[in-house]
């Protein structure tokens, strides 16, 4: 009888884990997810792009393991995590921004749309996205 209800409730933990680790649709993920709070003052020539090609890298302290790319949209501002959304993080899942329209993913050629991050090759999820709220010349990026 002991050795039932061990056994039970082994079963019951290792399946309570499995759920656990599960994202909301059911797929394991293996992206971190990170405290992120970081600020650009859109008057510095590093951010300029924003301004003028619509969107920026931000990499530093509160950016995540790879960095976030910020888009300005017509009533505001998004931004998106670096590390692909559907890979575990490697030496090569850095997203990029190219021909200003897309996010490309080198190692495996996933996109999605910039502007809204919706998975239009390979990936089956869009990039995790944070809060981006510009308050004069700063942008504040957190969730």
């Amino acid at each position: 009888m002991k050795n039932s209800f061990v056994q039970w409730f082994l079963f019951v933990l290792m399946l309570s884990s499995t759920v656990a680790c599960s994202d909301d649709d059911g797929q394991k993920s293996c992206n971190p997810e990170y405290n992120i709070s970081a600020s650009i003052n859109v008057n510095l020539p590093l951010y300029s792009e924003l301004e003028t090609r619509g969107w920026t890298y931000v990499d530093g302290a509160g950016t995540g393991t790879k960095g976030i790319i910020v888009v300005k949209l017509i009533n505001g501002y998004k931004a998106y995590d670096r590390n692909a959304p559907h890979l575990c993080p490697g030496s090569n899942t850095r997203l990029e921004v190219v021909d200003d329209i897309k996010l490309y993913c080198p190692e495996d050629g996933a996109e999605w749309i910039l502007l809204t991050g919706e998975p239009i090759l390979i990936a089956d999820r869009s990039p995790r996205t944070y809060s981006a709220v510009r308050n004069g010349d700063i942008i504040d990026i957190f969730n």
